[in-house]
């Protein structure tokens, strides 16, 4: 697959062009080994060990691609990143799981916030969202303990055509998204 895009004009593109989001996405998990300063693993290494984590546990192709991404945005949206990263996914992914990725900011606060001075019951708020208690699974099994350098992750070849699975569907396909009302 090429690497740019074969129109000048988007109407001429092809469904080849437009499924290069996943190799961008790609490449932009890529970039990400060289960062997470004062941690003991690179954002990408945190990336791979959630995502590793998803999958050995069983979780669908959504769930564990949900995984890989959730922190896709965070160098450039420390304070929201996961409503960039559920941005991203959300055309492509049901709505149970952009919701996850959308909140698990405010959850996986709950683990260091109050050293901080702030709330870790925040997330306490949602309590009666029917998706509440899988995004702390997400956070408590897959996010907060992937920061760990001796953890044999996959690496990112592993989850390659699981990204280029989802992100080659038709985006705002009716199955992905959230019902009107």
């Amino acid at each position: 697959m090429s690497r740019i895009v074969s129109f000048r004009r988007m109407e001429d593109g092809t469904r080849e062009d437009y499924l290069l989001l996943g190799e961008r996405l790609l490449e932009s998990l890529r970039k990400l080994d060289h960062s997470l300063y004062g941690y003991p693993v690179t954002r990408l290494q945190h990336s791979l060990q959630t995502a590793t984590r998803a999958a050995r546990e069983g979780a669908d192709e959504e769930m564990v691609v949900a995984a890989l991404l959730h922190d896709v945005g965070d160098e450039l949206a420390p304070y929201n990143h996961s409503e960039m990263a559920a941005a991203i996914l959300r055309p492509y992914v049901r709505p149970e799981v952009a919701w996850i990725v959308e909140h698990h900011g405010l959850f996986q606060n709950y683990y260091y916030v109050h050293h901080l001075g702030g709330d870790r019951y925040a997330r306490d708020r949602l309590r009666a969202h029917p998706w509440y208690e899988a995004c702390v699974h997400f956070c408590a099994a897959w996010d907060q303990c992937s920061f760990d350098p001796d953890y044999p992750h996959e690496r990112l070849e592993y989850f390659e055509p699981l990204v280029r699975r989802i992100f080659a569907r038709a985006p705002h396909d009716p199955r992905y998204q959230t019902p009107a009302g």
